[in-house]
């Protein structure tokens, strides 16, 4: 009786040992791959926090640049009064303060580094605010200069009106003393005189009777007036308004305030500052015919009318 044999080397069953080994293997690879997803997975949400960082970081980085022009830019516009004094210093820092600003914004477009933008970021602030405290210097300087020159020039204009002031009062003051240093008469009388004998006067007002014109005041005393020799001009003037003279020529005129004007009757005294009483006489010549009427006197000091007074002939 013969043996059969059904073992078949090519389809052998494998030892629940390989089999073991085989599942192994199989659950490693897969825990593996399970791995590697999760990193995967993980490593692309870390990349996209980054990504979301960086354009954050950008952003603000952004805003700071923007930030500190727009103040820079106020700043310059605030002080804008001062752009004629604004020296070379200052404009330089400026150049610079635009320079980095633009090269931050270059960097921000085309690299990223964070930290050497905000490097930058804090030099250029650090300039910037250099720029700002020299600005306000001037302008404090400036503005100090300023109110300083308005309260000069406000001085200067109180003194002027105050000098004008002064002169005003000066003038007045001046007018005043000489007003007050001015010869006056009182006591005015005119007459006519009609002579008795050789020194007897008779006073008259028929003019047929009247010789000679008599005139009697009396100079003041005036403390002011320089002392010493005081020449008295006396015009009288008939009711028809022509004075009465002595002469025609220059030798019978005198000057009163620019103008040559004749006079009847003319008279020095020695003028001591007190009262001086005088009388001074007009002459008619025989074949003089006078106006019945008012006469009036005038007494003229230098370019000074002094006293009037009138009489009348009948």
């Amino acid at each position: 009786m013969s043996t059969i044999n059904n073992s078949n080397p090519g389809n052998s069953i494998p030892s629940p040992s390989a089999t073991r080994l085989l599942y192994i293997v199989l659950a490693l690879f897969t825990v593996l791959i399970i791995g590697l997803s999760v990193w995967l997975i993980s490593m692309k949400s870390n990349l996209n926090a980054l990504q979301t960082e960086k354009e954050i970081q950008k952003v603000e980085l952004q805003r700071e640049v923007d930030s500190l022009l727009t103040v820079h830019n106020q700043v310059k516009q605030e002080y804008s009064a001062l752009a004629e004094s604004v020296d070379a210093q200052l404009m330089e820092k400026d150049s610079i303060i635009q320079a980095n600003a633009n090269e931050i914004k270059r960097l921000l477009d085309t690299e990223w580094e964070y930290y050497k933008i905000k490097k930058k970021l804090t030099q250029l602030q650090t300039i910037s605010q250099v720029y700002v405290r020299q600005m306000d210097s001037m302008y404090t300087v400036n503005r100090e200069l300023t109110e300083e020159n308005e309260r000069i020039k406000e001085e200067y204009h109180i003194e002027i009106k105050r000098n004008r002031q002064l002169n005003k009062v000066k003038e007045e003051l001046a007018d005043k003393v000489e007003t007050a240093a001015v010869l006056r008469a009182f006591n005015i009388e005119a007459t006519g005189i009609r002579k008795r004998g050789s020194s007897k006067e008779i006073e008259t007002d028929k003019i047929n009777r009247v010789e000679r014109i008599k005139v009697s005041f009396t100079i003041a005393q005036n403390a002011i007036v320089v002392p010493g020799t005081k020449t008295l001009y006396l015009r009288i003037s008939q009711p028809d308004g022509k004075v009465l003279i002595k002469g025609r020529g220059d030798e019978y005129s005198f000057m009163y305030k620019g103008e040559k004007l004749q006079y009847s009757i003319v008279s020095t005294i020695n003028y001591q500052n007190i009262d001086e009483t005088m009388s001074v006489y007009w002459d008619r010549r025989d074949s003089q015919e006078l106006q019945k009427g008012i006469y009036n006197v005038d007494i003229y000091e230098g370019d000074h009318l002094i006293g009037n007074t009138a009489f009348t002939l009948r």
